[in-house]
């Protein structure tokens, strides 16, 4: 699961970047407020990924994501990136347990086929 969530956060870190260039350009922003919100997003996600072995880590991405929607109150086309980036995060989390489960089997299956060989060659 570690994999995917951080693949999600490193990949919304760079978006929201590209996102603060685009949303610069609207007249109605200043460049303090775009690099406020869009700073301290990216800021928020490298710092929870390197949190993600951490208990409460998801639930910290939540909190993430839903920061990021509401985060469109102030830069519109958050709205749209947040939902898009809770949707991203829900399959890294869905998923990436499933995987997280397939290689825990796969493991004690590994590991008990390679008992009983250990015991042979004693």
């Amino acid at each position: 699961m570690r994999t995917l969530c951080a693949s999600t956060l490193i990949g919304e870190f760079f978006v929201i970047g590209f996102a603060g260039l685009v949303a610069m350009k609207d007249p109605d922003l200043t460049q303090a407020t775009v690099w406020t919100v869009c700073g301290v997003a990216m800021l928020l996600s490298v710092l929870l990924c390197g949190m993600l072995s951490r208990p409460g880590a998801v639930q910290l991405g939540w909190a993430l994501q839903i920061g990021l929607i509401a985060s469109g109150f102030i830069v519109p086309t958050m709205f749209f990136l947040g939902a898009v980036f809770a949707g991203l995060w829900w399959c890294s989390v869905h998923y990436g347990r499933r995987i997280d489960s397939i290689k825990e089997r796969w493991a004690a299956a590994q590991e008990a086929s390679a008992a009983p060989a250990a015991s042979d060659t004693a």
